[in-house]
């Protein structure tokens, strides 16, 4: 426990070091602020790109409008960027061989990969936090109007993004290279993405909790249409952990 408490301590201040946490929290500072203007300045701009002379009636923007972009542009720009940024955080010291040491010290290698998903979950999700804490701060300035089931919308979309970081870990493990952790990754996202074509599969796949918040906003769906899809995800990354590990203990380091 103590390896575990002070590998994953050395794992966020080196995504400190390496500027990780910055940039990650950069992007989604950035995001969080677009998100209500966006939705505030839409109308606007789109009126600007008509004809002159020719008119067009716009709804007036609402809370649920800057939420709307939260939820496009997180999972557009937000993961993808963060996948990125972690996809070396197994291979990068497996090619450098600077786990040797480590290891022959006595560190577990259960703890290795449990410190570096403990310390990339940790940083996303301070990222996810401001960047959710200042569009809801900015669309309660602009708007007053409630939206229903925020909180389970939200909490889906931090639990797709742990998903896809565990997802990393095991592609790390199996490929030793940011690449093929990347690539891992998305074909994975990808398979989801094509499974949920299929209709009787919908309310089980993991997708769901990054692609229908906006339908459990607007009362389209409601937070039991997500259960079986929270459940899978909670599997799916409890399984990629495990698999990780299991196929770390055997690797050839």
């Amino acid at each position: 426990m103590n390896g575990l408490i002070a590998f994953t301590g050395k794992e966020l201040c080196e995504s400190f070091r390496t500027y990780k946490l910055i940039i990650l929290g950069i992007v989604f500072l950035l995001l969080g602020i677009m998100n209500p203007l966006s939705a505030k300045l839409m109308p606007e701009l789109m009126g600007s790109f008509l004809p002159e002379g020719m008119s067009m009636s716009l709804a007036e923007p609402a809370a649920i409008d800057s939420w709307m972009q939260f939820f496009k542009n997180v999972p557009q720009v937000g993961l993808i960027v963060m996948v990125i940024l972690f996809s070396t955080m197994l291979s990068g010291e497996l090619n450098r061989g600077t786990l040797v040491n480590m290891l022959t010290k006595g560190l577990s290698r259960s703890s290795v990969i449990l410190a570096k998903f403990i310390s990339a979950a940790v940083t996303f999700s301070a990222a996810y936090l401001l960047c959710f804490g200042v569009s809801f701060g900015y669309t309660v300035y602009y708007w007053s109007d409630p939206v229903s089931r925020l909180p389970l919308s939200i909490a889906a979309l931090w639990a797709f993004g742990i998903l896809l970081i565990a997802s990393l870990l095991l592609g790390g493990v199996l490929f030793r290279s940011g690449y093929g952790a990347l690539l891992f990754t998305g074909g994975f996202t990808v398979l989801l993405f094509l499974l949920n074509l299929i209709y009787d599969l919908k309310r089980f796949n993991p997708i769901r909790l990054a692609s229908d918040n906006v339908s459990l906003l607007n009362g389209q769906m409601t937070g039991s249409d997500f259960t079986a899809a929270f459940i899978i995800c909670g599997l799916l990354a409890a399984g990629f952990l495990l698999a990780a590990i299991a196929i770390f203990n055997r690797k050839q380091i």
